[in-house]
Order: C-alpha cells, then structure tokens, then sequence
C-alpha cells in the first residue's frame, strides 16, 4: 500500500512539474520581437539629474514625458546654483521610434536625439544614450547631453516607463 501512495505522489509530482512548460525553439529559430504595447510605453518617468560647471552645478527636472506620434514630450526646469539668475524653464521634445522602443524591449542601448525650447524661445540641442537594465524591465539609466550656446551639460540619471495615465 505505500509502495502504491509514494508512486502516486511521484507521478502527481512529475505532472505539476510538467504542467505549464513551453516547448522551446529549435535551435537557430528566429527570436520573436517583443511585443510593444502603446499603454507600456505612453510615459516615462527621468529622475532628475545634477551636473557641475565652473563654481556651481546645474539641476534638470522635467514632469514625466508622454509619447505622441513617436516623439516624447514634456515641460523642464533647470536651476543653477549659485547662479538664479540663469534658472530657466521651457518644453522639450525626444524623437524615439517604436523600433527605437523595440531595441529598448530586446534590453539593446539607443541613441536619441532631440530639442528644446525656454519659455523665452531660446533653442537647446539634446542628445542622449538609453541603457536598459536587464534586471528590472523597463528601467534603465539614461545620459542625456544638452547644449547651451557652445556649452555642453552632460546629465546622468534613470529612466522608468510607468505606462499611461
């Protein structure tokens, strides 16, 4: 009777171990492209970031960007210590593709490029690296370079898509 139950719980055990596992693909199949949803990545939240210049520093923070029609969007502030007076504010704009997005997806590093504009009308130049992190999906960090004049601030920060709304 035991030799019976403990044949029994093996063949139960071997079945829940079985249950649910994918056959893989044969060797030299293509690999599936991930599948990019909008809602996953309509937002991306960038944490905000801190460089040095000569005798003081540079904070950019930005709400977080909403893609629309392959580009992300959002409002900015810098602030420079101890120079307010420099302190300024305006929108920016990053073009990032949907197979910018799936290269993200695949855990590949992307360039992007960019521009932004002061409240006041000033043009910025932007351009920047996103790394993802392959052990937290959908985070990364992010180096995004941004051009006063011929001065050229370098930010080095993350990124975390938060999805939509």
């Amino acid at each position: 009777m035991l030799r019976h139950a403990t044949a029994a719980l093996v063949l139960l055990g071997l079945l829940a171990a079985t249950r649910g596992t994918e056959e893989s693909p044969p060797p030299g199949a293509p690999v599936p492209e991930p599948e990019l949803t909008a809602a996953a990545f309509a937002r991306v939240t960038v944490e905000p970031a801190r460089t040095s210049i000569y005798i003081g520093s540079v904070t950019l923070s930005m709400l977080p960007l909403e893609r629309r029609a392959g580009e992300y969007e959002a409002d900015y502030s810098a602030k420079v210590f101890p120079f307010f007076f420099y302190n300024e504010h305006g929108r920016l704009s990053i073009r990032f593709s949907d197979d910018d997005l799936r290269q993200l997806a695949r855990g590949e590093a992307v360039s992007f490029s960019g521009h932004a504009r002061t409240s006041s009308g000033a043009p910025r130049r932007i351009e920047g690296r996103a790394v993802p992190d392959a052990a937290a999906p959908g985070c990364g960090k992010i180096k995004v370079r941004v051009w006063v004049g011929r001065l050229e601030l370098v930010f080095n920060t993350a990124y975390r898509f938060s999805g939509g709304g």
